[in-house]
């Protein structure tokens, strides 16, 4: 049923925004997120032009890594985005709105902030489902590279299991937590074609 929801937004968006044969900009972008990178999580999106200021951007993430004393932020996560250009698609400013979907088995890290005391001491284990509202902005580095940063914050439910952290450790029951704050955070090459 969400799929299908989801499939009925981006459609929706697609005849309200897009008009793609009168484009003049780019028409499709491949990126990869820094910042992601130095989590140790591979990324990459493809950004495709909808209309003259719209584009849709389908993103993945992975990170299968195991880290010393079970330590880890084991997950995937794919983060489609609709994109509203302030001036032309992949040129300055933009408005998104994204969803959030995925799957984590995480756990033993100190978080910053004390944002979640917990994760210190355990593991947790399941889905992950939400989205939210960004905005970004893209330099021109060259004929087809751009520079993007994008900020972004929203809703997240955590389904999960809850685990002491060492490895095979006991199950300490089901969870469910709402999540509410920065969703996107980035920092990207773009290449343009």
């Amino acid at each position: 049923m969400r799929i299908k929801t989801f499939l009925l937004a981006i459609g929706g968006a697609f005849l309200l925004f897009g008009n793609a044969h009168n484009a003049k900009a780019q028409d499709f972008a491949i990126k990869t997120n820094l910042l992601y990178w130095a989590t140790t999580t591979m990324n990459l999106q493809v950004e495709f032009g909808l209309g003259e200021r719209t584009t849709l951007e389908l993103g993945g993430n992975w990170n299968p890594w195991t880290f010393d004393d079970n330590k880890k932020i084991k997950h995937w996560l794919v983060q489609p985005e609709l994109r509203l250009w302030n001036c032309e698609r992949f040129n300055r400013g933009f408005f998104g709105i994204h969803l959030i979907g995925g799957q984590f088995n995480a756990g033993g890290i100190k978080l910053p902030f004390d944002l979640w005391p917990d994760f210190e001491n355990r593991r947790f284990e399941g889905w992950m489902y939400g989205g939210g509202i960004s905005y970004g902005y893209q330099w021109y580095l060259g004929p087809r590279w751009n520079l993007e940063a994008t900020i972004g914050a929203g809703y997240m439910r955590l389904d999960m299991t809850e685990y002491n952290s060492e490895v095979c450790g006991e199950e300490l029951g089901k969870k469910k937590r709402d999540y509410w704050g920065p969703t996107k955070v980035g920092l990207s090459f773009v290449y343009l074609f």
